[in-house]
């Protein structure tokens, strides 16, 4: 690691209310933050980039419960400024080394006796800021609101979902700032757990769209011991304020002093692809703090999953319901003939698996209890450990290392998070009894105990708590249903992979909506997507299941290996679905999982996204691109490869009758010569995309 500080400090004391404004310039001198206390005391910042405001005065600070709020009457005690310059390596990622530079400034204020610091840092890409309470003679604050505001200088066009304390999984609507409210309810779609709060409430990532083409988003990061914050808008001054999801009896949260906020982000862009690129939540989050990281590893896998989610097979042994865990006798109860996680066809998988390279095979529905799960909201839903009858976790765990490969575990938790905790010890000791090294954690339903939320306080802090422990006992965790992911896997790199979004379960959502992930979802961390569907036509093997069609073509699936980053991907179809296709199956087989240089080519969110990325263990490049419901001819230039170099490239490509929504199974596959100066013009269908391989010529 390269690292570059200066640190010097202006020690202010003051004895009244300051105008003076502090200015804090980026690194290259493009972004500038003003920072102010009003007449009033009041915090206010600004921002410009090359001159044009960005953010417009917007107010600072807390609102406290039965006392006098963190909102004004402030005094200025000391500005501390500094700046940082280093290079630092993912255990995995996207890129093996990310640059870090920023200028930062704390701002030191003072109420009466309390003490608030207000710290900004700002880089070439965006910055963010956070709140810091030292060590005081209060040792805790109740919060009842966030006073924080983000005021936006114009009517933007946004990518966003509706704000809700319990769901980000929602189709996202394309509108302008202003059109948020009317538009509330397009995309609307009911869910095991939601609660809306506001017409003009989003969620974070936002992703905005000035009238003079530069590209803003709106997040956070490091979420840690606090609230997830979503957005509400003033759509009369296009202000938006932060809005914490509440607990349990409206509490919002307790503070303990010393202690440290979230950072409220807004990363910058020129171009779409900018804020593809951009490292800025990583950066603002604290160094991997694990000593060993050995361990952990980028894995490809499969799964029984995707014929319980359209209906194939189901996830529980019987058709029992409404029954007590503890007292329940499986031995003497009737099997329902379509249990997934049964021995022979668990090896079935396994067999396949192993044949083709993968790494581990997730088995879903292995667990006594999904008979009794769904939406019924009891505490004691599942107990992590014992296994269905036809379920043999030590035979199967056996034959699945003597083929290469591990299985992955499974912990639904139906959102009983307190009986989840109770067992979370036990749990994990089984998988490190049978080998397993990988953990996929579920959160469906509402939030038990009632009350809470998936993103309050408690919640937030239950998911990185299971992190924690799960470290400490070398396991990895891919969490579905928990809160969007604000850049932790930096701190906590067994963190490899979330849902916390609409993923590939919901079969039939709309071709757009993979071409704003990227820019939306994806930016707090990877996101386990699940791509790799080769058989669109879902009530075709499955009448009455979840879903109808895809509306996608293979070659789209393929890219999104590309354009959906995770360590941690999933060839998401069945064998036999595979087998139809194997000449198209290469490439999930070929395509790597860990990067150590990504190029973001080009991009429009709601439109198209292409990128190129070289294996971090070859020479090999790969590149992705995928289209909205668009069909659209794409020149691929492939400059991004080594000048002098010669290289074979083998093209996926939707075939030129090919179409997402009417003829989404045919493809081409070609081969050909490249090297740095080749040019190709690529056709993605409505719903498709392309995906190449690109390896060096010996």
């Amino acid at each position: 690691m390269n690292v570059h500080i200066k640190l010097f400090a202006i020690a202010l004391v003051l004895t009244s209310c300051s105008s003076t404004t502090e200015n804090l310039l980026s690194p290259d001198g493009n972004i500038e933050i003003a920072f102010t206390l009003t007449d009033k005391g009041e915090p206010s910042y600004s921002a410009k980039y090359k001159g044009n405001d960005i953010v417009l005065p917007s107010l600072l600070g807390f609102v406290l419960k039965d006392t006098t709020s963190l909102t004004d009457n402030f005094k200025i005690t000391g500005i501390e400024r500094s700046d940082f310059n280093e290079s630092w390596t993912p255990v995995w990622g996207e890129n093996d080394t990310i640059e870090n530079c920023y200028t930062q400034m704390i701002v030191n204020l003072q109420q009466g006796d309390r003490k608030m610091d207000i710290e900004f840092r700002a880089y070439n890409d965006g910055f963010g800021f956070r709140y810091i309470f030292p060590e005081q003679t209060a040792k805790a604050f109740v919060i009842a609101d966030e006073a924080t505001q983000i005021a936006m200088a114009g009517d933007h066009t946004a990518w966003w979902i509706p704000g809700d304390y319990d769901t980000q999984e929602y189709e996202y609507t394309t509108s302008r700032l202003s059109e948020i409210r009317a538009h509330a309810d397009d995309n609307f779609m009911n869910n095991a757990s939601q609660q809306r709060f506001s017409p003009t409430g989003v969620q974070t990532a936002l992703m905005l769209k000035t009238n003079d083409g530069l590209y803003l988003n709106l997040h956070e990061a490091a979420l840690v011991d606090f609230p997830a914050m979503s957005l509400e808008l003033n759509d009369t001054t296009m202000t938006f304020k932060s809005h914490l999801t509440p607990g349990q009896g409206g509490t919002i949260a307790t503070i303990h002093t010393p202690f440290k906020t979230p950072w409220r982000t807004i990363t910058v862009g020129e171009k779409a692809t900018d804020i593809l690129a951009s490292n800025l939540i990583l950066n603002l989050n604290d160094p991997c703090i694990l000593d060993d990281v050995s361990w952990i590893h980028p894995t490809k896998y499969m799964g029984v999953w995707w014929e319980m989610i359209t209906g194939k097979s189901s996830w529980s042994y019987t058709w029992a319901d409404n029954f007590n865990l503890a007292t329940f006798d499986y031995s003497k109860a009737k099997p329902n003939g379509i249990h997934g996680a049964n021995n022979e066809n668990v090896r079935r998988y396994i067999d396949f698996a192993s044949e083709h390279g993968f790494d581990q095979l997730l088995v879903e529905g292995w667990n006594i209890g999904w008979e009794d799960w769904f939406g019924k909201e009891k505490d004691y839903v599942f107990d992590f450990v014992t296994p269905y009858p036809d379920f043999d976790i030590a035979a199967l765990n056996d034959y699945a290392h003597r083929k290469g490969i591990k299985l992955m575990m499974h912990h639904e938790t139906s959102s009983s998070v307190d009986n989840y905790d109770r067992h979370m010890d036990a749990a994990y000791d089984l998988m490190k009894r049978y080998g397993y090294d990988a953990v996929k954690s579920g959160y469906v339903g509402n939030i038990i105990p009632k009350g809470e939320h998936h993103y309050s306080q408690k919640q937030v802090k239950h998911y990185l708590d299971a992190v924690k422990k799960a470290a400490d006992k070398h396991i990895m965790v891919n969490a579905h249903e928990a809160v969007r992911p604000t850049g932790l896997c930096r701190t906590y790199p067994n963190l490899v992979g979330n849902e916390s979004a609409m993923g590939q379960e919901f079969a039939d959502m709309s071709p757009q909506h993979c071409t704003i992930l990227p820019f939306t979802r994806l930016k707090g961390g990877p996101m386990d997507f699940t791509p790799g569907i080769f058989r669109m036509k879902i009530t075709d093997f499955a009448p009455g299941g979840q879903g109808k069609q895809k509306r996608a073509t293979i070659p789209n699936q393929l890219a999104l290996y590309l354009t959906m980053y995770s360590p941690l991907q999933m060839a998401a179809d069945m064998p036999e679905h595979y087998q139809k296709h194997m000449d198209a199956f290469q490439f999930i087989k070929d395509v790597p999982v860990d990067w150590s240089k990504s190029v973001y080519l080009d991009a429009e969110p709601g439109d198209f996204i292409v990128v190129a990325r070289k294996d971090k263990g070859s020479d090999a490049w790969y590149v992705g691109g995928v289209t909205d419901e668009n069909a659209r001819d794409y020149t691929l230039d492939y400059n991004f490869l080594p000048p002098g170099k010669t290289y074979e490239a083998t093209i996926y490509a939707d075939a030129p009758d090919g179409d997402g929504f009417d003829n989404p199974e045919v493809y081409t596959i070609t081969t050909k010569t490249v090297d740095s100066t080749s040019k190709d013009k690529i056709h993605m269908a409505r719903g498709g995309g392309f995906a190449i391989s690109i390896k060096p010529v010996e």
